[in-house]
């Protein structure tokens, strides 16, 4: 019995398979813009995260104070 071949060429992920579509799709410009925008939003929710945060810390803080 022979053994079975093996792959030379890893199987691209997902991740990989979009982004080869997105570029062939789009002008680098509108990558970049998304990419952009992408990142913004996520700035964004890490800021909202941190200011319910530092609320919630600044209400305990007014509660401990007699």
């Amino acid at each position: 019995m022979q053994a079975a071949p093996v792959r030379a060429n890893a199987i691209p992920s997902f991740t990989t398979a979009l982004r080869a579509v997105e570029s062939l799709l789009m002008s680098s410009g509108q990558r970049t813009a998304r990419r952009n925008a992408w990142t913004s939003v996520l700035e964004d929710r890490r800021r909202a995260k941190d200011r319910v945060e530092a609320q919630r810390v600044m209400e305990q803080t007014t509660l401990v104070r007699p």
